[in-house]
């Protein structure tokens, strides 16, 4: 599986956006076989969040540090392998084995400029107990053609799979072995890929990213028998918009945002909150959440429009009363927020914003628990996450000047699999909500 992403590596989509940008997108992949027979043709989408700063990256399906110079760049990093099946999507030669799950990999790499390329290398070593497999990655993508309005660039990647790697994902256990699907194990391995990636800008930040690839997996997974074929092609299309965030004069300090809300668990869908049809909390628990967000404006007013473009990093303490354990949530969105203006004579000052990104949970929490095991499907810590907001200046209410930029409003607090399309978050379907109120100011 191959994420877009901006910055990783590795990754044949390394440098769509220009260095400093941020951006948001999605990429669906397309492959005619899987690699497991019984499975046909798979599909992926993928939701993309990039946001890059001196020393600090973060992508939907990797986070790291960096340190680079005009020729060289290094990286630590911690990504989601996005490999094996859900457990409602169970292929055929799969079928009565255990569940093989993505897992997320610790690693670090350098990039190095080459002549009119790069050349990059990984090493990742899965560290959340999946398979404890290690992979080495080596590559390098010819960049002549990279520049205009139209880009296109074509790639090689060498990746060497140790034996805990290639036997977690297509080896057979002898518990697992029937007449029909012998016992095996597959052995460290070297694949090769080889494709092409092609860039087109429709707008000043709008870009259309196109790509088509093939993989010949090493000779042990080739022959395992619960793999189709030993060739595995793929097609990608992709849109991406770019934004570089407002750089404040040297002298200025660019203020911080900070939100402290308290919300309660909802069984109604998002839809139906934001359209103040469905308002109820606690029906079926009694779970609620206490949200700290801390954030900046990005970009203020873009295009001269009354909108601003914020980044947050948000933390959630899920108290479960009782439930389970309490835990806590990470999350890291962008989020465009639009000013209406003075309402009312100028005492009200609404504004609606929409979040988007990124939420990693340390335990699933119990709505989602108890609602995907009615459905039989799989959970995910990993998800995406949407902040519906609407809210007004305390300042405005009150007629106090210096509390223009101090807001009260309502959220959701909203975690999603998008409706099982994406390996990113375990092909999960289904999610929760949390009704939340918060107050909002800057320092």
């Amino acid at each position: 599986m191959v994420s877009v992403s901006a910055y990783g590596t590795s990754d044949p989509l390394d440098g769509v956006l220009a260095p400093g940008e941020a951006g948001v997108g999605f990429a669906w992949r397309f492959e005619p076989v899987s690699p497991y027979r019984g499975s046909g043709h798979d599909s992926d989408f993928l939701p993309q969040f990039s946001y890059d700063s001196r020393y600090f990256y973060l992508q939907s399906d990797r986070i790291g540090l960096k340190l680079e110079t005009e020729r060289v760049r290094y990286e630590a990093f911690l990504r989601r392998r996005l490999e094996g099946f859900a457990s409602d999507h169970v292929p055929e030669s799969m079928a009565g084995m255990a569940k093989r799950s993505g897992g997320d990999d610790l690693g670090v790499a350098v990039r190095y400029r080459l002549g009119e390329g790069f050349l990059y290398g990984e090493a990742m070593q899965n560290v959340s107990e999946e398979s404890d497999g290690t992979e080495i990655r080596l590559g390098y993508r010819y960049e002549r053609w990279w520049s205009g309005r139209l880009r296109w660039r074509p790639y090689v990647t060498l990746a060497w799979r140790d034996a805990d790697l290639n036997n977690y994902y297509y080896g057979v256990r002898p518990e697992e072995a029937t007449a029909e699907r012998l016992a095996y194990q597959p052995g460290s391995g070297l694949n090769v890929e080889l494709g092409v990636l092609a860039a087109y800008r429709i707008a000043d930040r709008w870009q259309v990213l196109a790509g088509a690839g093939v993989t010949r997996w090493s000779s042990g997974v080739s022959d395992s028998p619960v793999v189709d074929n030993g060739t595995q092609a793929h097609v990608m299309l992709g849109l991406m918009y770019g934004f570089k965030p407002d750089e404040p004069r040297e002298w200025d300090r660019r203020p911080l945002i900070v939100r402290l809300g308290y919300g309660q668990s909802s069984d109604c869908d998002l839809m139906e909150i934001m359209g103040l049809q469905c308002t109820t909390t606690n029906t079926q628990d009694p779970t609620s959440i206490v949200q700290f967000d801390v954030g900046q404006v990005l970009v203020r007013r873009l295009n001269g429009w009354p909108l601003d473009i914020q980044g947050f990093v948000g933390f959630v303490k899920h108290l479960e009363r009782g439930l389970q354990e309490d835990f806590w949530q990470v999350n890291g969105y962008f989020k465009p927020v639009y000013s209406f203006g003075p309402w009312l004579g100028g005492r009200l000052a609404p504004r609606f914003g929409f979040g988007f990104g990124i939420s990693y949970a340390s335990r699933i929490p119990f709505t989602e628990q108890r609602d995907q095991a009615v459905r039989g499907r799989d959970t995910s810590k990993l998800l995406l996450y949407v902040d519906p907001t609407v809210d007004f200046s305390v300042g405005n209410l009150f007629g106090v000047r210096e509390l223009r930029e101090t807001f009260v409003g309502l959220g959701v607090s909203h975690r999603s699999g998008v409706f099982g399309s994406s390996r990113l978050f375990n092909s999960v379907d289904g999610g929760s909500n949390y009704i939340y109120a918060f107050i909002e100011t800057t320092f």
